[in-house]
């Protein structure tokens, strides 16, 4: 009976491949059996089966198609099966045309939040470690972000998909700012260079979206201190929800002691700053986020024969929530305010008085729904709602606006590898309306490489001064965008080529005392970012390059030029090293002159290093140089022709990160 049972055995044989190569550790099996094996390197199999007459062979392979089919288990000799790579339901992909990413992020991981601390010129700044970007460009002078020939507020500031109205901190005319976040607030940063989709608006050139941690499980407490700054902060779990919160003393006191400058401060730059968040998550589909943040600043310095002394008050809340809505809707709501009070005396003479208040509420809901494996669609309607006032002397005004926008957006896989996104946005601002098409169509052939199309129209209102003085004619700038990005990724490399171009209307144009719409400009250019690991497991290293041509006519310019905050060649070099419980890293920034009416500014060049050492699992070091060999950068000319320069040619910063409760000392505060 045995026998008889061996003769009746069929031999099921083959190879198994993709179209081109072989495919090895493929599951071939007849259905409803044990019998089956796995197809070795060259993608060959073969096994014995007791099954007879009819039967279903399946074979699977993982990012495949299931291949199945069905016959006499005798005929199952020399098959050649192919498989097709499974379509990437619409979920899945993320076009990264033009966007960075850092934190926990579904995109290539370039940053987290200990990589801004440890960049080497950032010193715990978000902006200035992003300056370490292709598309971005040094203007030293006051360390905003510029990008891709653009104005630094064409780059706008979202948190929790909140628009911020002033995300930088102040300080004297000639001196950088920092950004106002800690990176230990956010779990993933998106910073989209241009071409981004329908769902942000009020910004020409560039968005920054930050998404902030969820809802903590542990409690954790901690404190640092450096020279400039202390901080004292932590976060207390809860069931469901949790409660975090920062405070900061900034203060180049004790710095401008020991350390000499060519400015005359007559009180030193402090800065006192609150942060709180609350986080509840009543379940799985339903979250709630709040976040409140206060900044008090004041400066004063001795410049051009009057003591100029500044204040600000800068304030910022929001609060959102998702939830899923059945049907496989998610709604978001969210409501963000932000208030900004400057008052300055000594501001451009001895004895007069300035004074500047903004204000925004922002309020934004959006539907998303996931359709199918290949359809993706979301709509949503927001309002900005705007009040400043501002009094010089004899001169006053005040601005009252409101801007309603809508957008629709579809992501739509066409066939298996390639993606379409269409997007439009309506803005209306009193009488004028806009219609804002954007397209990004993407190419996917595998998980190493993405090319990918961006084309669309942007707008923005100008500054609230140029509003004022423009009669109360309020208008909007727009933008136009086209962005070919080509990027390849492996575990170890990233390389990503993006030419763009840019295309500006209706930029204000000071015209006999009043501001027109009347500019134009455009702005053209490459950029180029390398990332690797591969040298060896210690060694991180990035290249990034940018070339910039772009030309404007707008405020005061009287023929179309390049304008001065724009640098045609930027170049950084990066490298990051681990050394038993030591990080050192390494920077070199090249900017090539920037032009100005009464000359051109020499080169921009930085040697920058920093060092990281983990003293125990709760206790960090940082301390970092910039600028080295002390070179003496000129950032710009004033209208005398005399040169701007930094107050001190290097900075050396120390600081010391403790954790007093939880095993993660970077992990320490700032949530």
């Amino acid at each position: 009976m045995a026998v008889g049972k061996m003769s009746a055995q069929s031999i099921i044989s083959g190879t198994i491949t993709d179209g081109r190569n072989p495919l090895g550790g493929a599951n071939v099996f007849i259905k409803g059996t044990i019998d089956g094996c796995l197809s070795d390197s060259l993608g060959r199999f073969s096994f014995s089966t007791a099954v007879t007459g009819e039967a279903t062979l399946q074979a699977t392979f993982m990012g495949f198609d299931d291949y199945t089919m069905t016959d006499d288990a005798s005929q199952m000799t020399d098959l050649r099966i192919q498989l097709s790579e499974r379509a990437a339901t619409i979920n899945e992909v993320v076009v990264t045309a033009s966007t960075f990413s850092f934190g926990k992020s579904e995109n290539f991981k370039t940053m987290d939040a200990l990589d801004v601390v440890m960049a080497g010129n950032s010193c715990g700044d978000i902006v200035a470690a992003l300056q370490t970007l292709p598309g971005t460009q040094m203007v030293g002078e006051n360390g905003k972000l510029y990008v891709r020939g653009g104005e630094s507020d064409e780059c706008q500031t979202f948190v929790n998909g909140m628009h911020v109205l002033v995300p930088y901190s102040t300080n004297t005319q000639n001196n950088a700012v920092r950004g106002r976040f800690s990176p230990f607030l956010f779990k993933g940063i998106n910073f989209s260079l241009g071409g981004y989709g329908g769902e942000y608006g009020q910004a020409l050139s560039s968005v920054l979206p930050m998404e902030t941690t969820d809802a903590a499980t542990s409690d954790k407490y901690g404190v640092s201190a450096s020279l400039v700054d202390w901080n004292v902060g932590g976060t207390k779990a809860f069931r469901n929800s949790s409660l975090s919160f920062n405070t900061a003393l900034t203060s180049m006191g004790l710095y401008d002691e020991l350390f000499t400058q060519r400015q005359d401060f007559s009180r030193p730059y402090r800065k006192l700053s609150g942060e709180a968040q609350y986080k509840q998550e009543f379940n799985a589909s339903s979250v709630l986020k709040s976040y409140v943040g206060y900044d008090l600043t004041s400066v004063g310095q001795h410049i051009d024969g009057r003591n100029l002394m500044l204040t600000e008050h800068n304030g910022y809340a929001n609060v959102t929530h998702k939830a899923t809505i059945g049907h496989g809707a998610t709604l978001f709501t969210g409501m963000a305010i932000s208030s900004v009070f400057i008052d300055i005396d000594d501001a451009l003479a001895a004895g007069d008085h300035y004074r500047n208040q903004r204000h925004e509420i922002h309020l934004k809901a959006e539907v998303r729904k996931v359709c199918s494996d290949a359809l993706k669609l979301s709509a949503g309607a927001e309002d900005y709602i705007r009040h400043s006032t501002q009094t010089y002397e004899a001169y006053h005004y005040q601005l009252d606006y409101n801007l309603l926008a809508t957008h629709v957006d579809a992501q739509w896989r066409v066939v298996p590898r390639l993606f379409l996104n269409l997007s439009a946005r309506a803005e209306l601002m009193r009488s004028h309306g806009l219609l804002m098409p954007r397209a990004t169509l993407s190419y996917i052939p595998n998980k190493h490489v993405q090319l990918s199309f961006v084309a669309g129209r942007y707008s923005q209102t100008a500054a609230d001064d140029y509003l004022a003085r423009s009669q109360h004619h309020i208008s909007q700038s727009t933008a136009d965008h086209a962005i070919l990005s080509m990027q390849f990724k492996s575990p170890t490399t990233l390389l990503r080529i993006e030419p763009y171009w840019k295309r500006y209307h209706h930029l204000p144009l000071l015209q006999n005392g009043i501001y027109q719409w009347q500019g134009r400009g455009n702005s053209k250019g490459v950029d180029l970012f390398v990332e690797d690991h591969s040298l060896t497991k210690q060694l991180t290293t990035t290249l990034s390059y940018s070339f910039n041509d772009s030309k404007r006519l707008y405020l005061d310019y009287t023929e179309m030029q390049t304008p001065d905050f724009a640098s045609r060649h930027n170049l950084r070099l990066t490298a990051k090293y681990a050394i038993g419980k030591a990080i050192v890293g390494l920077s070199e920034s090249y900017a090539s002159g920037r032009h100005f009416p009464n000359g051109t500014t020499p080169h921009y060049n930085s040697v920058d290093a920093n060092l990281t050492y983990l003293v125990s699992p709760k206790i960090i070091v940082y301390t970092s140089l910039n600028n080295i060999f002390g070179r003496t950068n000129i950032f710009r000319y004033d209208a005398n022709g005399n040169d701007v320069v930094a107050s001190r040619d290097r900075f050396f910063y120390i600081g010391i990160f403790v954790s007093l409760k939880n095993n993660k000392a970077y992990d320490i505060s700032n949530f």
